[in-house]
């Protein structure tokens, strides 16, 4: 899935466990201008970096995946929780290319090595 806003928050990286960590992002989402919506998603593990260069305010495009797991409370009450797992996110505001220049060679252009008029061309060997 995919969804594209703007960047609001980025946390920095949370050590829930010495062998897991994770990292949250929340994006503005306006679909309905007028009523944003401010969605958290997370970075699991090696995830994490996705999040380094993301600067608040910038528009980009989050992919994720979306995660569901039902619980037990203390009080035997089963409810359930959601996630939304980020996988990859995409610069929607990059700078825009430069046009491109003239292809260089990546070789010289090949050099005619036949025989000169009148001369032979067969092998030596």
């Amino acid at each position: 899935m995919e969804i594209k806003g703007k960047v609001h928050e980025v946390s920095e990286i949370i050590n829930v466990t010495e062998a897991f960590k994770k990292r949250e992002l929340v994006i503005e989402y306006a679909e309905n201008p007028q009523y944003p919506e401010f969605v958290k998603f997370e970075a699991i593990q090696d995830k994490c970096v996705l999040l380094d260069n993301l600067q608040v305010g910038a528009e980009v495009e989050v992919s994720f995946n979306l995660k569901g797991r039902p619980y037990t409370d203390k009080m035997g009450k089963k409810g359930y929780f959601n996630s939304l797992h980020v996988w990859r996110v995409t610069s929607l505001n990059a700078p825009a290319a430069a046009p491109a220049a003239a292809p260089i060679p990546e070789y010289a252009p090949p050099v005619d090595v036949s025989a000169a008029p009148g001369e032979s061309d067969d092998l030596p060997f």
